[in-house]
């Protein structure tokens, strides 16, 4: 067990609060439901950029670089000024939603480049030009662009130019749980010596300005005790403020070499927002007032208040650079500090960057090249980096609202229905920029990739939306903060499993009671969806959003314009998925209790009804399958009883292929009854399993599975998924069939036309905000599903089921060597081609190949349909950290390891990887083609398996 490894296990153990602290504050405050009173509902222009860095949040804080308490009552994060900027650089920059061209975007460049799952070791690097930040310019310059426009970027005003900017690098070290080192580096990249004004700055989150009786934390210089020069000899180099919090204790804030320390009061400046008297004459915005407007008596001169920051006047030369030194530690009771800096102190930042290293190598598989290990660990610490503290108490909120200033009563208000609810935890955001507050069918994927580092963290995310604090009391799980109300694929049943297994295959035995109380809470959800999303009682679903933004023809959470309802391929599909892991979980249960037999019939059962009435229908019209055409599609029911089917080639007829899962165990083992019972049933409904793969056929290794699709059909979808025509991209699957570019679906509705093109890139249209695009590009989570379905399919119907890869090119592969060559063109778009060049930075030449920019790598919420270019959120390393674990499966698993060893695999550890391929750049075919292999057979049983 090495150092990282043993906080963990303390962590765990309840020895030490190592995650206690960590990167948990927000990149984005500002503009959020949470700090919306206003009659409209704009968040975005009711708390504004402008006036952040003057009013106080109500729910939670922002900063770059951030780091707090796990309750995020003390924060810390880096500003920075370069005696040009019209204002302190105290948080990053962003266009709105109405601002940008395709909706909200960051306009700056920052990066996670490294953190341990304890946050023993993290780094951060910002960009900061040397010339006055323009804003205006990306203002205007963004908003007079069209939707069918590049987005204008901050590299594009050439601020950057001849690269005069700093890099800033921010590495935090923990001596111990609570005593934070944070060393600053800032390395000046200009040809010339250049000015930079750096301030480390510390606050309390306010929570005594909203009525409640609360006592105010205090922050006060003192005079240092225990500080000297960094060489260990001279005079105290230190400045020293004292930390008093009723929550938190007393700690003491340490800073070596500073010029100043400042004070102030983290409160609203009521005159500038308000046009009212301030309460105090020390207000949010003092450090902006005193260093821009040189109004020193914006600071409190007795030097304390509720936050403070230390003030670093540097001239870094060209090509050289400054070190900024500030400790956080506790101040034990009737006993001094040792010395606060020292060689001691970078001695231990040091350290702790080498045990990062040790821990990774037991992550990252040895036989991956350096590149593909530089990816997979800047995927892994952007998601750890995307912790976030998420305040949000819905019930006062709602309440605030009605008596709050300037703001009368708000009937139907956004959220109303969710009086329950209350938030206030450590969460994984999707990006703590665009997106700074959690979705839930986001999170389960977050888990996916988090549970390679942090199984304890991952299960801690899954039950949180099942407390009774989320979970809507009528089985409902929070979608996202802007309509908790709204509908998200149901996807948790799945991570929970997953995350499951792999603990089981780690620990040598699997959380049971945790996985109890996670089934018994996912019954309530499954049976919200089958009470609210079944309409016709014909197990056939809507769903509306469902997570998909834009892909279909309508906007699917808004009533149809057609009038009738929309029954959905994809909500259909992610049901009879659900059905499967409740089936999966249940059966598990059973293993320890057998009642649960009784539950993994229910699923059983309920998976054939879904699965049959998704090919054949109902008896008002048509089924989703398209037999001519050999693909799914929503089916629109009009008021007038007649029925149409919407053909769109999109990742919605796609989803029925990654509703698969496979079994070891056997049902008849645990209840002979039930078992009989399950016979019984199908010898009375057999054509629930005529069209849909009959489950009572046993595939390699005596396995059982469940699948929408038999082999014929599954032949068929696949031979559209594998085109280079339609969904096979080079680099990866596209979400939109590419059949479309130049066969554009056309719906005429009522003299209107709607319409759905293949748009590889930005969307043109304004649905859901316009900042996401289904229509084209690729998405992670919904490539790595498919990958997972490959896989379940090869572990049933093994090496002699093959298929041509690309189609029409005549070269056969297994489905294991499929799921293969799709990871690697999803690896591809991250690491270097033959050329060097990175495929996710598009055309940017600056971060192709400048050796300060090229290894930065940006994890972004989706990428170009054909060349991989990354597009929409910039950071959203949440759900497109995946790859790595992609990554991990095909750098330490072989094919007939995989086969042998069935779904206990997945649990292998990743220290010690068997000698097998990294995955390949897909290879030209060969010059000639053996011919397809006879189909499968598989022997009938009765016993579920």
């Amino acid at each position: 067990m090495n150092a990282e490894q043993s906080r963990l296990e303390a962590a765990r153990t309840g020895q030490a609060p190592w995650k206690k602290w960590g990167p948990y504050l927000s990149e984005r405050q500002w503009g959020t439901v949470r700090e919306d009173y206003s009659n409209s509902g704009n968040a975005w222009d009711y708390f504004s950029h402008d006036q952040s860095r003057s009013r106080a949040y109500r729910w939670g804080e922002d900063g770059i670089a951030g780091f707090s308490d796990d309750r995020q009552s003390l924060c810390f994060a880096v500003t920075f000024w370069n005696g040009r900027d019209p204002i302190l650089k105290e948080r990053l920059f962003g266009l709105t939603n109405s601002e940008g061209n395709h909706g909200e975007d960051v306009k700056e460049y920052y990066f996670y480049l490294d953190s341990t799952p304890t946050h023993s070791y993290m780094r951060y690097r910002y960009k900061y030009p040397h010339q006055a930040y323009p804003y205006s310019q990306l203002v205007d310059t963004n908003r007079a662009r069209g939707r069918h426009d590049q987005e204008f970027e901050l590299l594009d005003t050439g601020i950057f130019r001849d690269n005069r900017y700093f890099d800033v690098d921010v590495e935090f070290a923990k001596s111990a749980p609570e005593d934070v080192l944070v060393k600053i580096t800032v390395r000046n990249r200009g040809p010339e010596a250049a000015d930079i004004h750096v301030l480390p700055t510390l606050w309390f989150r306010n929570t005594w300005s909203w009525g409640d009786a609360v006592t105010r934390p205090t922050l006060e210089f003192e005079t240092p005790a225990s500080a000297s020069a960094s060489d260990g000899s001279g005079p105290p180099q230190a400045a020293s403020v004292a930390v008093a919090s009723p929550k938190l204790g007393r700690f003491v804030f340490e800073c070596e070499r500073t010029d100043d320390l400042l004070f102030t009061e983290n409160e609203t400046n009521c005159r500038r927002i308000f046009g009212t008297d301030n309460p105090s004459p020390y207000v949010k915005d003092a450090f902006h007032e005193a260093l821009i407007h040189g109004r020193a008596e914006a600071v409190n001169p007795e030097r304390r208040g509720t936050k403070c920051a230390a003030l670093y006047r540097r001239t870094v030369a060209a090509g050289g650079e400054e070190v900024i030194r500030v400790r956080l530690r506790p101040r034990p009771e009737g006993a001094s500090l040792p010395v606060a800096f020292g060689p001691e102190f970078d001695g231990l930042v040091d350290a702790r960057r080498s045990e990062a290293d040790e821990f990774y190598g037991t992550v990252i598989p040895a036989n991956l090249s350096d590149d593909q290990a530089l990816v997979m660990r800047q995927s892994l610490a952007g998601m750890l980096w995307g912790k976030q503290v998420y305040i949000y108490d819905v019930n006062r909120w709602l309440d605030e609202r009605g008596t709050g200033e300037g703001c009368a009563a708000h009937p139907g208000s956004r959220n109303d229905g969710w009086h329950h609810m209350y938030n206030a935890d450590v969460i994984s955001m999707p990006d703590k920029w665009e997106y700074p507050w959690y979705a839930a069918w986001d999170l389960a994927f977050h888990v996916v990739t988090l549970s390679l580092v942090d199984t304890d963290f991952a299960k801690e995310q899954l039950n949180l939306m099942l407390l009774e604090r989320y979970l809507h009391p009528n089985g409902q799980i929070p979608a996202y903060e802007w309509n908790f109300g709204d509908v998200n694929p149901p996807v948790h049943a799945w991570a929970t499993m997953f995350t499951y297994r792999l603990e089981q295959g780690h620990r040598g035995q699997g959380d049971v009671r945790w996985l109890e109380h996670a089934f018994q809470k996912l019954l309530l959800n499954f049976t919200w969806w089958v009470n609210r999303k079944d309409r016709t009682g014909r197990n056939v679903f809507e769903g509306g959003f469902l997570g998909l933004d834009n892909i279909g023809v309508f906007d699917r959470s808004a009533p149809l314009p057609t009038g009738g309802c929309l029954e959905q391929a994809d909500g259909t599909a992610w049901m009879a998925l659900f059905c499967q892991n409740m089936l999966d979980i249940a059966g598990e249960l059973s293993r320890h209790d057998p009642v649960y037999s009784e539950m993994a019939l229910k699923f059983l059962q309920h998976f054939l009804w879904i699965s049959s009435a998704m090919l054949e229908g109902t008896d008002e019209g048509h089924g989703m399958w398209d037999e001519e055409d050999g693909f799914f599609y929503d089916v629109l029911r009009l008021p007038d009883g007649t029925s149409h089917r919407l053909k769109v080639r999109s990742i919605v007829g796609l989803l029925p292929l990654c509703a698969v899962c496979v079994y070891d165990g056997s049902l008849r083992d645990v209840s002979a009854e039930a078992a009989e019972r399950f016979d019984a049933f199908l010898r009375n409904r057999p054509e629930l399993v005529a069209e849909i793969h009959d489950l009572r056929t046993t595939g390699v290794a005596g396995r059982k599975m469940t699948s929408i699709l038999n082999e014929a059909r599954l032949r068929r979808v696949l031979a559209h998924l594998l085109d280079e025509g339609e969904f096979l991209g080079e680099f990866g699957i596209r979400s939109l069939s590419r059949y479309h570019d130049q066969h554009p679906y056309v719906l005429p509705v009522g003299g209107a036309e709607y319409r759905v093109n293949y748009l590889p890139a930005e969307s043109d249209s304004g649905m859901f905000g316009g900042n996401s695009n289904w229509r084209g590009p690729i998405w992670m989570p919904m490539n790595a599903l498919i990958v997972r379905g490959l896989l379940l399919y090869y572990q049933y119907y093994g090496d002699s089921f093959q298929v041509e890869f690309p189609t029409g090119s005549g070269r056969m592969m297994n489905l294991f060597e499929v799921a293969r060559e799709i990871t690697g063109r999803l690896e591809r778009i991250f690491v270097r081609d033959a050329h060097g060049r990175r495929p996710v930075f598009g055309g940017t030449e600056t971060f192709q190949n400048d050796p300060h920019w090229k290894d930065c790598i940006l994890f972004y919420e989706y990428f170009h349909g054909d060349n991989g270019a990354g597009l929409g959120a910039s950071h959203q390393t949440g759900w497109t950290a995946i790859v790595s674990r992609l990554m991990r499966i095909f750098a330490t698993i072989s094919a007939e390891d995989f086969l042998k060893e069935g779904r206990q695999i997945f649990s292998r550890n990743a220290s010690s990887p068997p000698e097998v391929s990294p995955p390949a750049a897909a290879s030209p075919p060969p010059e000639t083609a053996s011919p397809p292999p006879a189909p499968s057979m598989a022997t009938p049983t009765t016993v579920l398996r």
